[in-house]
Parts: structure tokens; sequence; C-alpha cells
């Protein structure tokens, strides 16, 4: 197995990356090769401090970055020697099982799109994240890669999410919710309501209308929605989740009393902490396209890094591009034998 890392994509790179590379190092399985896209000297410097020097990790020199702010389609055609474009090329050309990059996400998914192309049969790729629950977690889709959408995308988001979550997480039988302003099946817009009938007869467990404050309740293992309001909710929890413990830890650092509570609760405040640390979940698969891409989160470190590079190994070794291949085909055909 190959995992292509862009070594040059993201706010920390490239420190993050080799930081993220030797933590995880010790925890990959022994036919797990990394192979990192950038420029050769700096990534052997950068390898070489942190001492790293094991064998499954090898380093392809590129002499172009693609900046977050250029234009994603020009990038993409342009700078053909970029670590990004090289990365995403060596999934298309077989080199590579799967690619990772914390860079610029719409140049990402427009080269996975345009390069690795789509699997036959899907209308649009969804980027999909995970997100905890008290219980567990659970797959909201998509959050970035269409902002404008179709109720039959909504459907295929959902039919992706359900095969992710079996075959990736080990969810038996997933709980499919359906993003809305209300839990009543007459509510929302004409795109959510036209989704949710179509719903109602997918070969999916879908259990109805998900409102917001119930994301991430426990209630449902697939939330889907358009690209745009999966985007809110995304980046408005990760602030939620901010703001709460800022407070937290200024309201237990306030006087001496509060003080001596929190060192009694440390070992609970330190699990609260990790449950809302994205760091821990990675980086957010691209469902629906021809091989594994991992999109890490911009402003990743060491830590996230290990952690998306542990998801592209999990994502790979589960198969779950030919099953999502499998669940569509299936899916259009019965939807032609219907008509």
């Amino acid at each position: 197995m190959r995992i292509a890392i862009d070594a040059m994509g993201g706010d920390n790179a490239p420190q993050a990356v080799f930081e993220g590379v030797k933590l995880v190092l010790p925890e990959l399985k022994k036919d797990v090769e990394l192979v990192l896209y950038g420029d050769e000297t700096i990534i052997q410097e950068g390898l070489s401090a942190l001492g790293v020097s094991d064998k499954r990790v090898s380093v392809v020199h590129t002499s172009e970055v693609i900046g977050c702010d250029e234009q994603p389609t020009l990038a993409i055609r342009k700078k053909k020697d970029s670590s990004m474009v090289r990365a995403v090329e060596a999934v298309a050309t077989g080199g590579a099982d799967c690619v990772l990059s914390a860079g610029s996400t719409g140049a990402l998914l427009t080269g996975a799109t345009l390069i690795i192309k789509r699997l036959k049969g899907v209308k649009r790729p969804a980027l999909a994240t995970i997100m905890p629950t008290v219980d567990s977690c659970m797959l909201l889709l998509d959050c970035g890669a269409n902002t404008d959408c179709k109720s039959d995308y909504l459907v295929q988001f959902a039919l992706m999410g359900s095969a992710y979550m079996q075959r990736v997480i080990g969810v038996s039988n997933p709980r499919v919710g359906l993003l809305n302003n209300g839990a009543e099946e007459e509510k929302g817009n004409e795109l959510t309501k036209e989704t949710h009938q179509l719903l109602k007869t997918a070969p999916v467990n879908f259990t109805g209308n998900c409102e917001g404050r119930d994301v991430l309740g426990g209630q449902f293992d697939v939330v889907v929605c358009d690209g745009f309001d999966g985007n809110i909710v995304l980046k408005g929890t990760e602030g939620a989740a901010g703001l709460i413990m800022d407070l937290l830890k200024q309201g237990l650092m306030s006087s001496l009393r509060t003080k001596i509570g929190a060192l009694i609760c440390k070992p609970a405040f330190k699990q609260l902490k990790k449950k809302l640390d994205y760091t821990e979940y990675g980086g957010a698969p691209l469902l629906g396209v021809n091989g594994g891409v991992i999109k890490a989160h911009g402003s990743s470190n060491g830590k996230s890094f290990r952690s998306a590079i542990l998801q592209a190994q999990k994502l790979v070794s589960s198969d779950v591009t030919r099953l999502l291949g499998e669940e569509i085909a299936k899916f259009d055909l019965e939807g032609k034998a219907a008509e």
C-alpha cells in the first residue's frame, strides 16, 4: 500500500508533515509506504532533523507549490510539477492508493475530479467529515465540495456515506438523516422536501430529518446536506468547541477553589479535550472518485497528519472505493428497472 503525501500543502507545511510521519511510523502496517512529494532537499533535511530514516518513507522531487489563494482549475492545469498535482497523478496512474493533502481544498477537489476522475455513475463527489457524538461518531457530507446540489446528488451522498460508515468505521445499518430546519417531513426548502421523499425509498436506513442541534446528538450515523450548509455546520461546530474549551479553562483558573477542582477533574477534562479535538479525526475523505483522496485540515499539525495518515491506511484497507462503485451501480440499475 502506498500513500502519496503533498508535503508542501497546508499552513504548517512541511514541518507538520515531517512530525506526522515520525509519529505515525510505529503505528503503520509493515506493507505501508509513505511517498512525500515536494522539494527534495527541504524534505530530506526536515526528516533527517527529526531522525526519520525509515525505508518505508521515500521522496519524489517537485518544483512547484499550489497556494490557497490560487484559482483551483487554473493552478491544476498550469502547475503540472506541483507537489499536489504529482501526488494526485500517482493515484490516477496506480502508483499510489491514496493521496493526502492539507493544501488548497478547491485545488485538491478539482485535481481529484479531473485527474483521478469520478466513479462510474457518481454525479458529484462529496467531501465527508467524521465528527464526534456522545457515544461514538457520525459522518457529515457534503461539507464543502458542492455548494449547490440537486436532490439526486444528496441521495447518492447518503448511499456513499452509509457504505463508508459500514466499511471503514464498522457501523451496522447506519442511520441516515437529512439536515433540515425541522424534524417534520413537510419542513425545509424545495431541495430538502424533494430529497426527503427520495430517501424514503432509497436503499439506506433513512431515519428522517436532522435539525442542526441534533447533528452531534447520536441519533444519526450519517447526515447529508449540500456543501454550503455542511461547511457552515462544520466550521460552526469547530468554533463552538473552541469557545467551550476556552470558557472552561477561564472558569477553572479563576480562583484557588476552582483550580483545586480542576486538578481533581483533570482526567475528565483531558478526555473531553480529546473528544473535541479535530486533530484526532484526521482529514475528510472525498467519496465518489476512483481512488483514495483525503483532505487534511489546512492548519493541521503533526498530530493531525498522523491521524490523517492512519485514516488513509484504513480507507485503503477497507476497499471502500470499490464498494462505493458497486453501491452506486446497483442503485442505478434498480432505478432504471423501476422506470
